[in-house]
């Protein structure tokens, strides 16, 4: 099969540091690549595939400055899709719903993987403007606002088998928090929960930018705790020994989080996670065996020795069954398919730019990772 993956441009695929849907692109890229099919990638200039590179700026938007405007970068990107369109026999996009008006006459042949949530207002009016694009969510909780929308599936994420490897005898002795810090990942409430438990929190995130006020006037005074150290952001590299040698994952979320790639990162490393029963958190841990869900700080502290406890190898047992890329992969294959089968009239004439007179076009972009 002949697949086109279209990317975020905002990190590069894989990312450096933190980005989890340009993490899964490329976790789904690669495992398509070893699955057989024909894959190529639009995506930042600086990523690494094992499908074709079609590179659509010269590297992700977070390390290109001021210079950077995002609007135009993505319609070049799309455009880029479009004159290649008859090299296709399907489109995965990642980017929200920026190809809906470009893209809909051919509609029946995308699949649009939506990684945000989709409690927004705005969004509504788009997927009632758009009913033809099949959408999938990466959980079920996702849908809930978008009883109109077009779901073609539920793929929950999955990671490379042999990405983390699991700890059964950690070191650390310290809870973990990764991820980002902001309102609604309540990085406040794991510090409540190390410090009510007497247990030290360790905590690895990135700031954005539009986070930097409520880090420094909410955040940076807890921080003076005992026990309480804060990493910053880490890379992949790090992330291993990070959860691999915590004591627990915490993940006490206020927001229907759509997924949560974190937790399942924490079960590839054995390693138990206590989460607040918020979005996809019921859908993503087992209770009792990958974790615990709580619905409070109080019930999180009275509740953390049993999540300690929990079997480890249960927890990387259930990671395999559940949560890799060859079975994210497959589940997507499937969507794909579908997507085949309601297609089968033929692509329409895709017009060049050069061929519109008086538009002078760029060269095509050309490939600068060949396939593996």
């Amino acid at each position: 099969m002949r697949i086109a993956q279209i990317a975020p441009l905002i990190e590069s695929v894989p990312p450096r540091l933190y980005g989890g849907t340009e993490r899964i692109v490329a976790y789904l890229t690669d495992a398509l690549v070893e699955q057989g099919h024909d894959v190529t990638l639009f995506a930042s200039g600086d990523s690494q595939t094992k499908a074709r590179l079609v590179p659509c700026s010269e590297r992700a938007m977070r390390f290109s400055g001021n210079d950077c405007e995002p609007a135009f970068q993505y319609i070049c990107m799309l455009d880029e899709v479009w004159r290649r369109a008859d090299s296709f026999d399907v489109f995965h996009f990642h980017i929200d719903v920026l190809h809906f008006a470009m893209f809909r006459p051919l509609a029946g042949r995308t699949v649009t993987t939506l990684h945000g949530r989709q409690d927004l207002p705005a969004l509504r009016p788009i997927y009632r403007r758009f009913p033809e694009f099949p959408l999938v969510s990466i959980s079920d909780s996702q849908r809930l606002p978008l009883p109109e929308g077009h779901f073609a599936a539920t793929v929950y994420h999955g990671l490379p088998v042999d990405l983390l490897q699991p700890t059964y005898h950690p070191r650390g002795g310290y809870l973990a928090f990764l991820g980002r810090v902001s309102p609604e990942k309540r990085v406040d409430l794991a510090i409540e929960i190390a410090v009510k438990a007497g247990l030290p929190l360790k905590i690895a995130a990135k700031v954005d930018r539009v986070d930097e006020d409520y880090f420094r006037e909410r955040i940076v005074p807890l921080l003076n705790q005992p026990g309480i150290e804060f990493i910053g952001e880490i890379d992949e590299a790090q992330k291993q020994r990070f959860l691999g040698d915590a004591l627990a994952l915490l993940f006490p979320i206020d927001w229907p989080e759509p997924f949560g790639l974190v937790m399942i990162e924490a079960m590839a490393c054995a390693t138990p996670v206590l989460a607040f029963r918020r979005g996809s958190v019921p859908e993503i841990i087992d209770d009792e065996i990958t974790g615990m869900i709580v619905d409070s700080v109080d019930e999180a502290v009275a509740t953390l020795p049993q999540v300690v406890a929990l079997d480890r190898c249960a927890i990387r047992r259930r990671f395999e069954q559940r949560f890799t890329a060859d079975r994210m992969a497959a589940d997507y294959v499937a969507v794909y398919r579908q997507a085949l089968g309601r297609a089968r009239t033929p692509l329409p004439k895709v017009v060049a730019a050069t061929e519109v007179p008086g538009v002078v076009s760029a060269p095509p972009l050309e490939p600068i990772v060949q396939p593996s």
